[in-house]
């Protein structure tokens, strides 16, 4: 699905022939498949509303008004019949249910950056709250919306929380300015609480492991610090310095090369074709040799968000590796061993990273730059693949099917779909 101002466009995978087309009130800000992906919503921020689309019966629509409480952010819940809307001011969260039009509100949710969370069995919801100058956590069952647990946490200022893959440990950690992370069971007991160090710049993102047995915890000293779900001690750290020097660590460096045309081929005026590939520099990987230096950014200490630290990481989804990025280095990609807790591999492109994002199938990455390619990586090497569109489509982000047979690429205006052929096993 894609919109287009006004305009919900619902397109076949394969083939990108369009199956529905559906117009909404104003223009769309945000839409979301439900979990079986009967449905999609739409959210028009601006306007308070939220409307619902059925793909089974395009003729049935739902609107959901928000009235003069205005409408921040939309979700669905796990079970894809029911809709989470976040007041303006974040003063409540409003529970609409597709099926009964019943109606639940959830009072005092923290306006942070991750304040929502669902199991991945989509049992249990919880909520990060802030009343009386104070974090709390609430846990919900999804099936009822009836309180579990209600705690407090032992942070300054709750910044996001976020469930293990297997549903028995909420991770939830503090502001920047402080470097804390607190272990919570379901019942709302303290498992643990971890901290690496103090009066700097925290944490800055976390990844739990598919398994649920690591936690990756990437903070403002360039450094990532592994957990592990027995004791919650750290078992180990990854520095991300600007020189690679170990000699087991491949380093692949996209390099620039200008294409060969034939002098027969030359005409005048060129073809399309010939101009366009006369002007378009291809890029490839070679294996540099060690020590290599990476571009490294100095980052400025008087300004708000400073680019330093870890800002990106993920777990491929077989447990074997975990990909970072360092915003000091911000045009290589990071591939770390986890079974052997080691550097891998890292990539170094020309243009600053984007975006990643692991094949949810196999240990395969998308990696764009904010151009006209894309790189994957695999065990087996690494390619850079070039866009062939018109024009200048700049790729600023990607997502992969849950196939992992295609990959959507965005730019700013455009998208399209890269298909991958299924290698025999």
């Amino acid at each position: 699905a894609s919109c287009v101002q006004y305009r919900l466009v619902v397109r076949d995978v394969n083939t990108l022939q369009i199956l529905q087309l559906y117009t909404c009130l104003d223009q769309i800000q945000y839409i979301e498949w439900s979990s079986d992906s009967l449905f999609i919503l739409c959210a028009m921020y601006k306007r308070g509303i939220v409307q619902v689309w059925s793909l089974e019966q395009p003729d049935w629509h739902c609107k959901i008004d928000e009235g003069s409480a205005g409408l921040v952010a939309s979700c669905w819940s796990p079970d894809g019949r029911h809709i989470l809307n976040t007041t303006e001011f974040h003063l409540r969260i409003t529970v609409w249910s597709l099926c009964t039009k019943s109606v639940s509100y959830i009072k005092y949710p923290k306006a942070c950056q991750q304040g929502i969370a669902f199991t991945k069995d989509g049992r249990y919801m919880a909520v990060a709250e802030r009343r009386d100058c104070k974090d709390f956590i609430s846990i919900f069952v999804c099936s009822d919306w009836q309180l579990l647990r209600h705690f407090d946490t032992e942070t300054q200022d709750l910044f996001g929380i976020e469930w293990a893959p297997n549903g028995c440990v909420l991770a939830a950690w503090d502001t920047c300015l402080e470097y804390k992370i607190l272990l919570y069971s379901l019942d709302g007991r303290l498992l643990s609480t971890y901290r690496a160090y103090e009066w700097s710049l925290g944490i800055k993102s976390i990844a739990w492991s598919p398994s649920s047995q690591f936690l990756a915890i990437g903070s403002y000293d360039e450094k990532v610090r592994i957990l592990n779900h027995v004791t919650w001690k750290k078992i180990t750290e990854f520095e991300h310095p600007a020189t690679i020097t170990n000699t087991k660590t491949i380093v692949y460096k996209e390099v620039e090369k200008s294409p060969s045309v034939e002098t027969e081929r030359l005409s005048f005026p060129p073809t399309r074709a010939l101009a366009s590939s006369l002007f378009s520099t291809q890029s490839k990987y070679d294996i540099a040799q060690v020590p290599v230096s990476l571009h490294y950014i100095k980052p400025v200490a008087d300004r708000a968000n400073p680019k330093m630290g870890i800002g990106m990481l993920a777990f491929s989804p077989d447990n074997c590796f975990l990909a970072t990025k360092n915003d000091n280095i911000p045009n290589a990609v990071w591939i770390w061993d986890i079974q052997k807790l080691k550097l891998f591999v890292v990539l170094e492109q020309l243009c600053a990273i984007q975006s990643f994002q692991w094949d949810p199938r196999q240990p395969r990455l998308a990696v764009c730059t904010g151009n006209s390619k894309v790189y994957l990586w695999s065990p087996a090497g690494c390619v850079s693949v070039q866009v062939p569109t018109e024009g200048d489509f700049q790729i600023v982000s990607l997502s992969w099917h849950s196939s992992g047979d295609s990959v959507a690429l965005l730019s700013k205006d455009n998208f399209c779909v890269c298909y991958l052929e299924r290698e025999e096993v």
